[in-house]
């Protein structure tokens, strides 16, 4: 843009100044010479003017081509490549776990152990605005084998008609689960508790989610392939038993800011489907120590409806989180292929709690400190402890027909105390305590013969980890 001020004090227009002042003076012998002059004052004139454009253009042309540069940001929430006008984009997140897991009185079991827990590279984009993806490999927790160096946890396409709805589509966790729904990353706890056992992973399948009323009602609902209780689908499911998942979860005072209240949030989540064969069914119950501690017998097979209903409740209030659910879970089994059925009703609930010692916010995406942990500097981080109490409840019909009371526990009830440390916003810290107390269906034996049964689980898992 031209400077009209500076143009006012042109040397053109300080000499056409002076000239005016000095012409009356001159004799007209002179005449000829001050038009040459005036001339050559007008041209050079000309030729300021060019410049000062020619300088406009640049500018202009210098800022258009900033707006176009593509942003690049590499923060502790990853690296992250996108369009001038944020429209399209690339995110590289990554999350690792190293655990120590030592368990006390164990009798001899072989259970104490270094462990790769998650290793991760996620990738996650976004085009046009409203058009998403996202891939998320897992390379730790035991689960590369010989024929794969990997598997898909999660990998999906995503829509974005408004915030009121949207479409996802692939394979993600069922909206079901308040724990399970929670980030890997930023759990109270390492592990998470019994109740998780009762609701499903990750499954194939289609949703449509969104906010209602200002951002105080959320809801999901969605048609899956259907998978057992704790397990994940196989990303192939052939069959025309499907599940349908939903989930409604309210924080009528959102809004409400200062509101004691504000931080308070409750739901309901359930699926409703059939499931048939052995993969119907769960491969297993564990302990929070991750032990298998109730299967079925190797021959029952799921057959008929199967359902879930779940109601949950989340509350943070400055340094103070807490969190529960309640699962109750049916399924319907045959001993084989041809027994008589049975519909069986397995039941957990989970209250968990948190308080951040240093002062900052409880947040279901992890504690942010106000300091990171730098030794020279004498700062420390930010510290959260927490505590747990879990109860996994199984129906009895299944003993002993469709599971042995020799070898499984019939009732797992377990209490567990954290210390967690953040170092910084990616990098935590985190030691665990838990203790698991079984109980037996009528008619089991005296001492089970499944030596993790003998005794109570005790338990200690340290976890450090880094998640980007």
């Amino acid at each position: 843009m031209r400077n009209s001020f500076l143009r006012k004090f042109t040397p053109a227009t300080v000499a056409l100044v002076l000239l005016s002042t000095v012409v009356p003076r001159l004799t007209a012998a002179d005449a000829d010479d001050l038009k040459v002059l005036r001339d050559q004052i007008r041209a050079l004139e000309q030729k300021l003017l060019v410049l000062e454009r020619k300088q406009e253009i640049k500018d202009e042309d210098a800022a258009t081509a900033a707006k176009a540069a593509p942003k690049i940001s590499i923060t502790d929430k990853g690296f992250t490549l996108a369009s001038a006008d944020s429209a399209n984009s690339f995110k590289l997140r990554g999350l690792v776990q190293f655990d120590a897991r030592v368990f006390l009185n164990d009798n001899g079991i072989v259970n104490n152990s270094f462990l790769l827990r998650r290793a991760r590279i996620i990738t996650e984009g976004t085009f046009a605005k409203n058009y998403s993806f996202q891939i998320v490999p897992e390379f730790g927790g035991g689960s590369a084998t010989a024929a794969s160096a990997f598997t898909v946890l999660d990998a999906n396409l995503g829509v974005t008609i408004s915030k009121e709805l949207q479409f996802k589509f692939g394979k993600f966790k069922e909206p079901v689960g308040l724990e399970m729904l929670s980030s890997d990353s930023w759990t109270f706890f390492n592990e998470r508790s019994l109740a998780t056992n009762l609701v499903p992973n990750r499954d194939i399948g289609a949703q449509a989610s969104g906010e209602l009323f200002n951002g105080t009602v959320n809801y999901s609902a969605g048609i899956f392939n259907g998978i057992a209780d704790a397990a994940s689908s196989t990303n192939a499911d052939f069959d025309n038993e499907k599940d349908v998942a939903g989930r409604v979860f309210v924080s009528p005072f959102k809004n409400d800011a200062g509101s004691p209240v504000q931080g308070l949030s409750f739901g309901l989540a359930g699926t409703l489907g059939r499931q048939k064969g052995t993969s119907g069914r769960t491969a297993g119950y564990k302990t929070d120590g991750q032990q298998t501690f109730f299967s079925y017998a190797a021959t029952t097979v799921a057959d008929g409806q199967s359902w879930r209903v779940s109601p949950q409740f989340e509350y943070r209030n400055g340094s103070f989180g807490a969190i529960g659910e309640y699962v109750f879970s049916t399924v319907n089994v045959r001993p084989s292929a041809t027994g008589a059925k049975a519909e069986l009703k397995n039941k957990a609930w989970q209250l968990s709690a948190g308080y951040v010692l240093t002062g900052e916010d409880s947040s279901a995406t992890g504690v942010v400190p106000k300091q990171n942990f730098d030794f020279a500097n004498g700062t420390w981080g930010a510290f959260e402890v927490a505590v747990r109490f879990a109860d996994l409840k199984i129906d009895d019909k299944a003993f002993p027909l469709y599971a042995s009371a020799a070898t499984n526990a019939d009732e797992a009830a377990n209490f567990g105390l954290g210390l967690n440390w953040y170092l910084s916003k990616a990098v935590r810290l985190t030691f665990d305590y838990y203790q698991t107390n079984f109980n037996f269906a009528p008619g089991s034996p005296l001492v089970s013969t499944t030596p993790l049964l003998r005794q109570d689980e005790k338990g200690f898992i340290t976890r450090f980890q880094v998640s980007f």
